[in-house]
């Protein structure tokens, strides 16, 4: 199993002194301590008007990383497709893969917030099926020999080539899920799978059933089954006073991150977004004390690593962590990091031993 770093660039705190500036300069500098220290991948969040994150360009950040690291995979987390034109994003990433040598892990969703919509001008009720024909054609321009022509509902052309071309043909391409449409949606086009644990649990029952839906729906559509990556809180702590900060600091990003900007009102959320009400019904409740496995890493290093164990025997491939959550110092941060790779990794074979 490899393991990559992951950032929302979550910032949306109440009294909080970091600036977005600050914020997204300390992401800049704990993805390239990643490169440095071995880990696979980096996964930097979109998100636009500082309504959960402060970093609206991943792939401003990644081409900045792309041209200092050595190794690292560079991939947004995700890039909202539904507010971008697929033929730019085709185009932009391609780019990325050809100047970093072929190492880009795209990945798009349809976001949650409708906030971050409107302005764009973007459908958020009709975000679901924009996603789909964007991915299609997106994924399409990437495996292409020649132009392509494409007559869709929301998106129409003939006899387009993208320029350049990817590295990698094709190039890698993810759907981050949280429901079971874009589960299907993977395995449909043959894209790799990125799920969040905790929604996992809430909607599936586990990781275990997201892999089996996963690989009966790649088998249904004829596609060789690709990676399945995961996602995880992680927070380091030894002693019951460090313990008690880490829980807080979870809660914290759920109540003041998290349910604001998912939908919450049964009465006007699109209905492919109602399984996200019972998710918020759920966060509101939660209590520092209820935290588990389920969505978040915790405890001492052979605690994550039996934990870690677990998520590989579901079926998981990579896992992707969130290190900088609730405000946690950049300092800390890059201190969890190092004792992740030393202390937890050598525990999986991976391609951070070669490292």
């Amino acid at each position: 199993m490899d393991f990559g770093y992951f950032t929302l660039s979550d910032n949306h705190y109440e009294n909080n002194r970091r600036t977005p500036n600050q914020f997204v300069s300390d992401i800049l500098a704990e993805a390239l301590h990643a490169d440095q220290l071995g880990y696979h991948s980096a996964w930097i969040g979109e998100h636009h008007f500082s309504t959960l994150g402060v970093n609206s360009c991943p792939d401003l950040l990644l081409s900045y990383l792309a041209a200092r690291s050595k190794t690292i995979r560079l991939a947004p987390a995700v890039s909202v497709l539904p507010i971008h034109h697929p033929i730019r994003v085709a185009e932009a990433w391609a780019t990325l893969d050809l100047i970093s040598g072929g190492r880009v892990d795209f990945a798009a969703g349809r976001g949650y917030d409708e906030r971050e919509y409107i302005p764009f001008g973007g459908d958020f009720a009709n975000n679901q099926e924009i996603f789909e024909e964007g991915m299609e054609i997106v994924t399409k321009f990437w495996a292409a020999d020649g132009p392509i022509t494409h007559k869709g509902k929301h998106y129409q052309f003939e006899d387009l080539e993208i320029t350049p071309m990817p590295v990698q043909r094709p190039m890698s391409a993810y759907v981050a899920s949280f429901s079971k449409p874009s589960i299907e949606l993977a395995g449909r086009l043959g894209c790799g799978l990125i799920v969040a644990p905790f929604a996992a649990v809430m909607t599936f029952g586990g990781l275990a059933d997201v892999n089996k839906l996963y690989e009966d729906t790649c088998g249904k559509y004829g596609k060789p089954r690709k990676k399945l990556m995961c996602s995880f809180f992680i927070h380091f702590f030894d002693d019951d006073k460090s313990e008690a900060a880490a829980r807080e600091r979870q809660i914290r990003y759920y109540k003041e991150c998290v349910i604001p900007a998912l939908p919450g009102d049964r009465a006007t959320a699109p209905k492919s977004y109602l399984y996200m009400v019972d998710m918020v019904e759920r966060l509101q409740k939660a209590q520092a004390k209820d935290l588990n496995s389920n969505a978040v890493l915790m405890g001492n290093s052979a605690q994550i690593t039996e934990t870690l164990k677990q998520v590989e025997a579901a079926g998981v491939e990579e896992v992707i962590l969130y290190f900088n959550v609730g405000m946690k110092n950049h300092q800390q941060v890059k201190d969890e990091m190092d004792r992740f790779m030393r202390e937890v990794a050598p525990h999986f074979k991976g391609k951070h031993r070669a490292a």
